[in-house]
Protein backbone atom coordinates (compact mmCIF):
# COMPACT_ATOMS: atom_id res chain seq x y z
CA UNK A 1 0.00 0.00 0.00
CA UNK A 2 3.16 2.47 0.11
CA UNK A 3 6.06 3.06 -1.32
CA UNK A 4 9.87 2.88 0.07
CA UNK A 5 12.94 3.77 0.64
CA UNK A 6 15.20 4.74 -1.85
CA UNK A 7 19.33 3.52 -0.84
CA UNK A 8 21.31 5.73 -3.33
CA UNK A 9 24.66 5.85 -1.81
CA UNK A 10 27.45 4.91 -3.73
CA UNK A 11 28.43 2.39 -0.65
CA UNK A 12 25.20 0.88 -0.32
CA UNK A 13 25.18 -0.37 -4.19
CA UNK A 14 28.34 -1.68 -4.16
CA UNK A 15 27.08 -3.63 -1.17
CA UNK A 16 24.32 -4.85 -2.66
CA UNK A 17 26.14 -6.02 -5.61
CA UNK A 18 28.38 -7.39 -3.71
CA UNK A 19 26.33 -9.61 -1.18
CA UNK A 20 23.04 -9.84 -3.35
CA UNK A 21 24.76 -12.65 -5.80
CA UNK A 22 22.48 -13.40 -8.55
CA UNK A 23 20.02 -16.40 -7.65
CA UNK A 24 20.08 -20.00 -9.05
CA UNK A 25 16.95 -20.25 -11.76
CA UNK A 26 13.79 -20.74 -10.82
CA UNK A 27 13.41 -21.53 -7.02
CA UNK A 28 10.69 -24.33 -6.45
CA UNK A 29 8.43 -24.81 -2.93
CA UNK A 30 8.13 -27.73 -1.98
CA UNK A 31 3.93 -28.89 -1.23
CA UNK A 32 4.89 -29.12 2.59
CA UNK A 33 3.48 -25.70 3.94
CA UNK A 34 3.25 -24.14 7.58
CA UNK A 35 0.51 -25.56 9.72
CA UNK A 36 0.08 -27.85 6.65
CA UNK A 37 -1.48 -25.75 4.33
CA UNK A 38 -0.79 -27.02 0.47
CA UNK A 39 1.39 -24.24 -1.79
CA UNK A 40 -0.85 -23.04 -4.61
CA UNK A 41 1.77 -23.53 -7.06
CA UNK A 42 4.98 -25.03 -7.16
CA UNK A 43 7.12 -21.91 -8.16
CA UNK A 44 7.42 -18.79 -5.38
CA UNK A 45 4.24 -16.07 -5.93
CA UNK A 46 5.20 -13.00 -4.59
CA UNK A 47 4.12 -9.34 -4.55
CA UNK A 48 6.57 -6.42 -3.52
CA UNK A 49 4.77 -3.55 -1.90
CA UNK A 50 6.84 -0.65 -1.99
CA UNK A 51 8.77 0.30 -5.06
CA UNK A 52 11.60 2.79 -4.44
CA UNK A 53 15.45 1.95 -5.10
CA UNK A 54 14.95 -1.21 -2.08
CA UNK A 55 11.81 -1.99 -3.43
CA UNK A 56 13.04 -2.48 -6.66
CA UNK A 57 15.99 -3.91 -5.98
CA UNK A 58 14.27 -6.75 -3.94
CA UNK A 59 11.23 -7.21 -6.02
CA UNK A 60 14.35 -8.19 -8.91
CA UNK A 61 15.97 -10.41 -6.62
CA UNK A 62 12.22 -12.10 -5.57
CA UNK A 63 11.73 -12.54 -9.86
CA UNK A 64 14.98 -14.16 -9.98
CA UNK A 65 14.30 -16.96 -8.51
CA UNK A 66 10.13 -16.70 -8.80
CA UNK A 67 7.25 -14.54 -9.84
CA UNK A 68 6.77 -11.46 -9.33
CA UNK A 69 2.85 -11.43 -9.90
CA UNK A 70 1.77 -7.99 -8.27
CA UNK A 71 3.41 -4.35 -7.33
CA UNK A 72 1.97 -2.22 -4.61
CA UNK A 73 2.44 1.66 -4.33
CA UNK A 74 0.63 4.59 -3.20
CA UNK A 75 2.05 6.35 -5.61
CA UNK A 76 1.70 5.51 -9.26
CA UNK A 77 4.25 7.27 -10.59
CA UNK A 78 6.39 4.48 -9.52
CA UNK A 79 4.74 1.44 -11.39
CA UNK A 80 6.29 1.64 -14.41
CA UNK A 81 9.75 1.71 -13.39
CA UNK A 82 9.51 -1.23 -11.28
CA UNK A 83 7.24 -3.29 -13.69
CA UNK A 84 9.50 -2.32 -16.71
CA UNK A 85 12.62 -3.65 -14.72
CA UNK A 86 11.07 -6.85 -13.92
CA UNK A 87 9.97 -7.51 -17.94
CA UNK A 88 12.94 -6.54 -18.90
CA UNK A 89 14.86 -9.17 -16.38
CA UNK A 90 12.60 -12.12 -18.22
CA UNK A 91 9.33 -11.80 -15.86
CA UNK A 92 6.28 -11.40 -16.71
CA UNK A 93 4.15 -8.03 -16.55
CA UNK A 94 2.53 -7.39 -12.90
CA UNK A 95 -0.50 -6.36 -11.53
CA UNK A 96 -0.48 -3.27 -10.31
CA UNK A 97 -2.35 -2.23 -6.70
CA UNK A 98 -2.82 0.86 -4.96
CA UNK A 99 -3.83 -0.82 -1.83
CA UNK A 100 -1.38 -3.90 -0.60
CA UNK A 101 -4.77 -5.56 1.09
CA UNK A 102 -5.64 -6.88 -2.58
CA UNK A 103 -2.67 -8.50 -2.95
CA UNK A 104 -3.16 -10.29 0.82
CA UNK A 105 -6.50 -11.55 -0.27
CA UNK A 106 -5.04 -13.46 -3.12
CA UNK A 107 -4.65 -17.00 -2.95
CA UNK A 108 -1.68 -16.92 -5.24
CA UNK A 109 0.43 -15.04 -3.11
CA UNK A 110 3.11 -17.01 -1.22
CA UNK A 111 5.23 -14.33 0.17
CA UNK A 112 5.63 -10.18 0.04
CA UNK A 113 8.01 -8.27 0.02
CA UNK A 114 7.83 -5.01 2.17
CA UNK A 115 10.25 -1.79 1.63
CA UNK A 116 7.65 0.92 2.52
CA UNK A 117 8.65 4.04 4.70
CA UNK A 118 8.90 2.54 8.63
CA UNK A 119 5.91 3.65 9.96
CA UNK A 120 4.85 0.97 7.95
CA UNK A 121 6.59 -2.08 8.04
CA UNK A 122 4.80 -3.70 11.16
CA UNK A 123 0.74 -3.09 10.21
CA UNK A 124 1.86 -4.93 6.39
CA UNK A 125 3.62 -7.45 8.27
CA UNK A 126 1.41 -8.29 10.56
CA UNK A 127 -1.08 -8.14 8.07
CA UNK A 128 0.77 -10.44 5.86
CA UNK A 129 1.03 -13.25 8.32
CA UNK A 130 -2.57 -13.58 9.29
CA UNK A 131 -3.34 -14.13 5.46
CA UNK A 132 -1.14 -16.61 5.11
CA UNK A 133 2.33 -14.97 4.09
CA UNK A 134 6.00 -14.96 4.64
CA UNK A 135 6.82 -12.23 5.19
CA UNK A 136 10.82 -10.17 3.42
CA UNK A 137 10.64 -6.58 5.12
CA UNK A 138 13.39 -4.34 5.14
CA UNK A 139 15.29 -2.85 8.11
CA UNK A 140 14.15 -1.47 10.64
CA UNK A 141 11.10 -3.68 10.92
CA UNK A 142 9.45 -1.08 13.43
CA UNK A 143 8.88 2.26 14.38
CA UNK A 144 8.55 1.46 18.39
CA UNK A 145 9.89 -1.05 20.50
CA UNK A 146 5.83 -2.35 21.13
CA UNK A 147 5.28 -2.75 17.34
CA UNK A 148 8.30 -5.19 17.75
CA UNK A 149 6.85 -7.24 20.67
CA UNK A 150 3.95 -7.41 18.96
CA UNK A 151 5.43 -8.89 15.08
CA UNK A 152 7.28 -11.61 17.46
CA UNK A 153 3.93 -12.63 18.80
CA UNK A 154 2.21 -12.66 15.55
CA UNK A 155 5.29 -14.51 13.83
CA UNK A 156 5.11 -17.26 16.66
CA UNK A 157 1.15 -17.47 16.38
CA UNK A 158 1.41 -17.72 12.87
CA UNK A 159 4.35 -20.21 12.07
CA UNK A 160 5.23 -17.63 9.05
CA UNK A 161 8.75 -17.14 8.14
CA UNK A 162 9.99 -13.87 8.63
CA UNK A 163 13.14 -12.18 6.80
CA UNK A 164 14.15 -9.17 7.87
CA UNK A 165 16.65 -7.13 5.20
CA UNK A 166 19.91 -6.74 7.20
CA UNK A 167 21.91 -7.66 4.37
CA UNK A 168 25.25 -7.48 6.19
CA UNK A 169 24.12 -11.11 7.62
CA UNK A 170 24.80 -12.28 4.52
CA UNK A 171 27.93 -10.83 3.33
CA UNK A 172 31.28 -12.98 3.99
CA UNK A 173 33.14 -10.09 5.51
CA UNK A 174 30.58 -9.61 8.44
CA UNK A 175 30.15 -12.98 8.70
CA UNK A 176 33.70 -13.50 8.91
CA UNK A 177 34.52 -10.32 11.56
CA UNK A 178 31.50 -11.85 13.90
CA UNK A 179 33.29 -15.45 13.94
CA UNK A 180 36.28 -14.13 14.73
CA UNK A 181 35.21 -12.14 17.37
CA UNK A 182 32.65 -14.66 19.36
CA UNK A 183 35.78 -17.40 18.74
CA UNK A 184 37.88 -15.56 21.39
CA UNK A 185 40.56 -14.46 18.85
CA UNK A 186 40.49 -10.64 20.23
CA UNK A 187 40.34 -11.86 23.91
CA UNK A 188 38.00 -11.02 26.06
CA UNK A 189 35.50 -8.35 24.27
CA UNK A 190 35.40 -5.21 26.35
CA UNK A 191 33.71 -2.85 24.05
CA UNK A 192 32.25 -2.15 20.71
CA UNK A 193 32.29 0.96 19.03
CA UNK A 194 29.59 1.91 16.37
CA UNK A 195 29.65 4.55 13.73
CA UNK A 196 26.52 5.32 11.61
CA UNK A 197 27.23 8.86 10.19
CA UNK A 198 25.73 11.79 10.48
CA UNK A 199 22.17 12.29 9.99
CA UNK A 200 20.74 15.77 7.55
CA UNK A 201 19.51 18.76 9.00
CA UNK A 202 17.62 20.90 6.51
CA UNK A 203 14.17 23.02 6.69
CA UNK A 204 12.34 24.64 7.04
CA UNK A 205 10.05 23.59 4.08
CA UNK A 206 7.00 25.02 2.50
CA UNK A 207 4.03 23.07 2.56
CA UNK A 208 2.22 22.34 -0.91
CA UNK A 209 -0.16 20.56 -2.82
CA UNK A 210 0.48 17.19 -2.81
CA UNK A 211 1.64 15.14 -6.66
CA UNK A 212 -1.74 14.06 -8.20
CA UNK A 213 -0.12 10.41 -8.14
CA UNK A 214 0.59 10.20 -5.01
CA UNK A 215 -2.02 8.93 -1.63
CA UNK A 216 -0.68 11.88 0.72
CA UNK A 217 -3.72 10.71 3.55
CA UNK A 218 -2.72 6.70 3.24
CA UNK A 219 1.14 7.06 3.20
CA UNK A 220 0.86 9.13 6.41
CA UNK A 221 -1.14 6.00 7.67
CA UNK A 222 -0.99 5.55 11.18
CA UNK A 223 1.18 9.08 11.89
CA UNK A 224 -0.52 12.47 13.03
CA UNK A 225 -2.24 14.16 9.52
CA UNK A 226 -0.15 17.10 8.45
CA UNK A 227 -0.14 18.88 5.09
CA UNK A 228 2.18 18.19 2.66
CA UNK A 229 5.54 19.21 2.48
CA UNK A 230 7.50 17.05 -0.63
CA UNK A 231 10.84 16.45 2.29
CA UNK A 232 8.65 14.38 4.23
CA UNK A 233 8.44 11.17 2.20
CA UNK A 234 10.15 9.28 -0.97
CA UNK A 235 13.63 8.76 0.72
CA UNK A 236 14.16 11.82 3.08
CA UNK A 237 11.10 10.59 5.27
CA UNK A 238 13.68 8.81 7.49
CA UNK A 239 14.94 12.63 8.80
CA UNK A 240 11.19 12.95 10.81
CA UNK A 241 10.61 10.67 13.94
CA UNK A 242 7.17 10.88 13.03
CA UNK A 243 7.89 7.99 10.35
CA UNK A 244 11.55 6.76 11.49
CA UNK A 245 14.19 6.91 13.87
CA UNK A 246 16.42 8.90 11.88
CA UNK A 247 20.80 7.14 11.39
CA UNK A 248 19.69 5.24 14.72
CA UNK A 249 17.24 3.23 13.00
CA UNK A 250 18.31 3.88 9.61
CA UNK A 251 22.09 2.55 9.22
CA UNK A 252 21.86 1.35 13.13
CA UNK A 253 19.58 -1.49 11.91
CA UNK A 254 22.56 -2.49 10.10
CA UNK A 255 26.06 -1.82 12.27
CA UNK A 256 24.72 -2.46 16.17
CA UNK A 257 22.95 -5.76 14.66
CA UNK A 258 26.34 -6.75 13.62
CA UNK A 259 28.04 -5.27 16.94
CA UNK A 260 25.34 -7.58 19.42
CA UNK A 261 25.98 -10.24 16.41
CA UNK A 262 29.52 -10.47 17.28
CA UNK A 263 29.15 -9.75 21.13
CA UNK A 264 26.79 -12.63 21.06
CA UNK A 265 24.21 -10.19 22.58
CA UNK A 266 21.67 -10.47 19.54
CA UNK A 267 18.83 -11.92 21.85
CA UNK A 268 19.46 -9.39 24.42
CA UNK A 269 18.98 -5.69 24.93
CA UNK A 270 20.66 -3.03 27.25
CA UNK A 271 20.42 -2.82 30.61
CA UNK A 272 21.73 1.26 30.62
CA UNK A 273 21.55 3.89 27.45
CA UNK A 274 22.94 7.00 28.49
CA UNK A 275 23.10 9.79 25.85
CA UNK A 276 26.73 11.67 26.32
CA UNK A 277 26.58 13.81 23.59
CA UNK A 278 23.40 15.06 20.87
CA UNK A 279 22.34 17.07 18.80
CA UNK A 280 18.79 17.88 17.28
CA UNK A 281 18.11 20.48 14.09
CA UNK A 282 15.25 21.87 15.66
CA UNK A 283 13.80 22.62 19.34
CA UNK A 284 12.53 19.80 21.60
CA UNK A 285 10.37 19.88 24.46
CA UNK A 286 9.67 16.69 26.69
CA UNK A 287 10.91 14.62 23.79
CA UNK A 288 9.23 16.08 20.89
CA UNK A 289 10.06 18.10 17.86
CA UNK A 290 8.39 21.74 18.27
CA UNK A 291 9.18 22.17 14.40
CA UNK A 292 6.86 20.57 11.66
CA UNK A 293 8.52 22.37 8.92
CA UNK A 294 12.48 20.95 9.66
CA UNK A 295 14.21 17.47 9.91
CA UNK A 296 14.30 16.64 12.95
CA UNK A 297 16.12 13.26 14.19
CA UNK A 298 19.36 13.51 15.77
CA UNK A 299 22.24 14.59 13.71
CA UNK A 300 25.12 14.06 15.96
CA UNK A 301 25.30 12.20 18.96
CA UNK A 302 26.99 9.86 21.12
CA UNK A 303 25.18 7.12 23.01
CA UNK A 304 26.88 4.57 26.07
CA UNK A 305 25.21 1.38 26.10
CA UNK A 306 25.81 -1.65 29.05
CA UNK A 307 24.84 -4.77 28.91
CA UNK A 308 23.98 -6.96 32.20
CA UNK A 309 27.31 -9.20 31.30
CA UNK A 310 29.11 -5.91 31.05
CA UNK A 311 30.08 -4.94 27.50
CA UNK A 312 29.36 -1.72 26.42
CA UNK A 313 28.63 -0.13 22.96
CA UNK A 314 29.51 3.14 22.23
CA UNK A 315 27.14 4.39 19.43
CA UNK A 316 28.10 7.19 17.87
CA UNK A 317 27.63 9.51 14.46
CA UNK A 318 31.65 9.17 13.59
CA UNK A 319 34.13 7.53 15.62
CA UNK A 320 37.02 9.83 16.41
CA UNK A 321 39.04 8.45 19.54
CA UNK A 322 42.61 9.44 20.19
CA UNK A 323 44.25 5.86 20.48
CA UNK A 324 41.53 3.81 19.46
CA UNK A 325 40.39 5.38 15.70
CA UNK A 326 38.43 7.27 13.38
CA UNK A 327 35.71 6.21 10.90
CA UNK A 328 32.34 7.90 10.04
CA UNK A 329 30.66 4.25 9.35
CA UNK A 330 31.71 0.35 10.68
CA UNK A 331 32.27 -1.38 13.55
CA UNK A 332 35.72 -1.90 15.95
CA UNK A 333 35.63 -4.80 18.35
CA UNK A 334 37.81 -3.84 21.34
CA UNK A 335 38.94 -7.14 22.94
CA UNK A 336 41.55 -7.75 25.96
CA UNK A 337 43.79 -9.44 22.81
CA UNK A 338 43.48 -7.04 20.30
CA UNK A 339 40.79 -5.20 17.93
CA UNK A 340 38.91 -5.76 14.61
CA UNK A 341 36.66 -3.67 12.53
CA UNK A 342 34.58 -4.09 9.93
CA UNK A 343 32.66 -2.58 7.25
CA UNK A 344 31.16 -2.72 3.41
CA UNK A 345 34.61 -1.84 2.27
CA UNK A 346 36.90 -3.66 4.27
CA UNK A 347 37.95 -6.02 7.46
CA UNK A 348 40.92 -5.33 9.00
CA UNK A 349 43.20 -6.58 12.70
CA UNK A 350 45.82 -9.21 13.26
CA UNK A 351 43.09 -11.62 13.98
CA UNK A 352 41.81 -11.51 10.45
CA UNK A 353 45.17 -11.19 8.86
CA UNK A 354 46.56 -14.06 10.24
CA UNK A 355 43.23 -16.67 9.25
CA UNK A 356 45.69 -17.76 6.26
CA UNK A 357 48.00 -19.43 9.13
CA UNK A 358 45.38 -19.76 11.90
CA UNK A 359 41.87 -20.31 9.81
CA UNK A 360 38.65 -19.93 11.57
CA UNK A 361 36.87 -23.36 12.40
CA UNK A 362 34.79 -25.57 8.97
CA UNK A 363 31.80 -24.88 10.57
CA UNK A 364 32.11 -20.90 11.85
CA UNK A 365 30.24 -19.46 8.95
CA UNK A 366 27.81 -21.79 8.69
CA UNK A 367 26.83 -22.10 12.66
CA UNK A 368 26.20 -18.34 12.42
CA UNK A 369 23.94 -18.80 9.02
CA UNK A 370 21.63 -21.01 11.05
CA UNK A 371 23.42 -24.38 9.88
CA UNK A 372 23.08 -23.53 6.30
CA UNK A 373 26.11 -22.43 3.82
CA UNK A 374 25.76 -18.55 3.25
CA UNK A 375 24.19 -17.70 0.19
CA UNK A 376 22.19 -14.18 -0.74
CA UNK A 377 19.84 -12.84 1.91
CA UNK A 378 16.68 -13.33 -0.47
CA UNK A 379 18.01 -17.16 -1.28
CA UNK A 380 17.97 -17.75 2.64
CA UNK A 381 14.71 -16.40 2.58
CA UNK A 382 13.54 -18.54 -0.05
CA UNK A 383 15.21 -21.81 1.14
CA UNK A 384 13.45 -21.25 4.74
CA UNK A 385 9.88 -20.65 3.08
CA UNK A 386 10.62 -24.14 2.13
CA UNK A 387 11.36 -26.15 4.62
CA UNK A 388 10.27 -23.89 6.96
CA UNK A 389 13.44 -22.73 9.13
CA UNK A 390 14.65 -19.96 11.09
CA UNK A 391 15.88 -17.23 8.28
CA UNK A 392 19.51 -15.66 9.54
CA UNK A 393 17.91 -12.36 9.96
CA UNK A 394 14.86 -13.75 12.14
CA UNK A 395 12.60 -11.70 13.88
CA UNK A 396 13.17 -12.30 16.99
CA UNK A 397 17.10 -11.34 17.63
CA UNK A 398 16.08 -8.21 15.28
CA UNK A 399 13.59 -7.00 17.68
CA UNK A 400 16.02 -7.03 20.70
CA UNK A 401 19.25 -5.15 18.30
CA UNK A 402 16.10 -2.30 17.46
CA UNK A 403 15.00 -2.04 21.05
CA UNK A 404 18.77 -0.76 21.29
CA UNK A 405 18.03 1.40 18.70
CA UNK A 406 14.67 2.99 19.58
CA UNK A 407 15.89 3.40 23.09
CA UNK A 408 18.82 5.10 21.77
CA UNK A 409 16.70 7.47 20.39
CA UNK A 410 14.55 7.63 23.44
CA UNK A 411 17.30 8.79 25.67
CA UNK A 412 18.33 11.22 22.50
CA UNK A 413 14.84 12.35 22.74
CA UNK A 414 14.62 13.54 26.30
CA UNK A 415 18.65 14.25 26.79
CA UNK A 416 18.98 12.02 30.02
CA UNK A 417 19.96 7.97 30.80
CA UNK A 418 17.55 5.18 30.24
CA UNK A 419 17.60 2.35 32.38
CA UNK A 420 15.70 -0.87 30.19
CA UNK A 421 14.50 -3.98 32.15
CA UNK A 422 15.50 -6.79 28.97
CA UNK A 423 12.90 -9.47 30.47
CA UNK A 424 9.79 -7.13 31.42
CA UNK A 425 11.01 -5.23 28.30
CA UNK A 426 10.50 -1.82 29.91
CA UNK A 427 11.73 1.22 31.23
CA UNK A 428 12.57 0.98 35.21
CA UNK A 429 11.52 4.40 37.13
CA UNK A 430 10.93 6.69 34.03
CA UNK A 431 7.46 6.94 33.46
CA UNK A 432 7.64 9.24 30.12
CA UNK A 433 10.26 7.31 28.66
CA UNK A 434 8.07 4.59 29.24
CA UNK A 435 5.13 6.49 27.21
CA UNK A 436 7.72 6.32 24.14
CA UNK A 437 7.93 2.90 23.75
CA UNK A 438 4.70 2.97 21.89
CA UNK A 439 2.82 5.62 20.03
CA UNK A 440 -0.76 6.47 19.58
CA UNK A 441 -1.99 5.54 15.96
CA UNK A 442 -4.44 6.95 13.53
CA UNK A 443 -7.55 6.45 13.57
CA UNK A 444 -8.34 3.99 10.92
CA UNK A 445 -4.68 2.49 10.35
CA UNK A 446 -3.78 1.08 13.97
CA UNK A 447 -2.29 -2.21 13.60
CA UNK A 448 -4.33 -4.93 15.24
CA UNK A 449 -2.90 -8.23 16.42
Amino acid sequence: MLFTNREDSTDRRRFLQRAGATLAAPYLLTASRARGAAAPSDTVVGASIGLGGQGRWIASELGKSGRVAALVDVDEARFAKAADRLVSEGGDRPELYGDYRRVLDRKDIDVVTIATPDHWHTKIAVEAMQAGKDVYCEKPLTLTIDEGRTLCRVAEETGRVVQVGTQQRSSRGFLEAVALVRDGRIGDLRRVWVAINKAKSGGPFPTSDPPQSLDWDVWQGQTPAVPYIRQRCHYDFRWWYEYSGGKLTDWGAHHVDIAQWGAGLEGDSPVWVNPLRVEHPVPMQNGHPQDDSSYNTATSFTLECRFKNGVELRIQDEVNEPGIAKFPRGVLFEGSEGRLFVNRDRVSGTAYERMAENPLPDNALSDLYKGRTPTSHMKNFLECVRDRAEPVSDVFSHHRILTTCHLSNIALRLGRGVEWDPTEQRVVGDEQAQSMVAREQRAGYEIVA
